[in-house]
């Protein structure tokens, strides 16, 4: 029993270890930064799974929390007012996932963030992350950092929409996110380019024979 036990612990520690291993990679992307801080940084974090097609986050609800995701797919979406889906992106492993609106300005969110994959995040909320600006200097860097790559991804996502053709969006999407499209049904694709799935259908049958 009691070696099951320490095993067990042995088991759970390697894997809380390669879980904030993912995150480590991730920050230092953009900045590197010391075990010491590394180990402050984490503190605050959180774990959290999410079962397939259960929600992180809901239309109406104040979003709480900064999320990275270390497992499983997820779907940032809302309804637009014919009701129909509009996807604003995906996020899987190495990604992170919020409501950035609601999140800073404490006001009901207009997204739905569902698991499309039974998923794991880790979660920061807002008086945590202000308080590691307070403690460790370069996080607020870090985050200034990765909001501006979001606002230039977003930016870029909207030019591409307004500027581009439907063959060309799909084109773009599955060349910068080949490990994503083999995630996704062919519904959640179309819903993200903005197109129907029957017309999605056509634009593959119609490569698939330039190939």
């Amino acid at each position: 029993m009691y070696l099951f036990a320490e095993l067990l612990l042995i088991s759970i520690l390697s894997y809380l270890r390669n879980m904030f291993e993912l995150l480590r990679k991730n920050i230092e992307k953009h900045l590197s930064i010391s075990d010491a801080d590394f180990e402050q940084f984490t503190k605050p974090f959180y774990h959290r799974k999410i079962a397939k097609k259960q929600f992180l986050l809901r239309a109406g609800q104040i979003c709480k929390f900064e999320g990275f995701v270390i497992k499983g797919c997820l779907r940032v979406y809302y309804l637009d007012e014919q009701g129909q889906e509009r996807i604003l992106y995906f996020a899987i492993e190495d990604w992170w996932i919020t409501d950035i609106d609601s999140f800073t300005n404490n006001t009901p969110s207009i997204l739905n963030i569902e698991a499309l994959e039974d998923s794991e995040v880790l979660l920061i909320t807002q008086p945590y992350k202000e308080a590691l600006y307070e403690q460790i200097p370069m996080v607020e860097k870090l985050f200034r950092i990765m909001t501006q790559k979001t606002h230039v991804a977003l930016q870029r996502r909207m030019i591409s929409a307004l500027g581009k053709t439907a063959d060309e969006r799909y084109i773009e999407f599955i060349e910068k996110y080949p490990q994503l499209e083999q995630r996704l049904t062919q519904l959640q694709v179309a819903s993200y380019l903005g197109i129907s799935h029957e017309f999605l259908s056509k634009i593959r049958k119609k490569l698939s024979k330039l190939r």
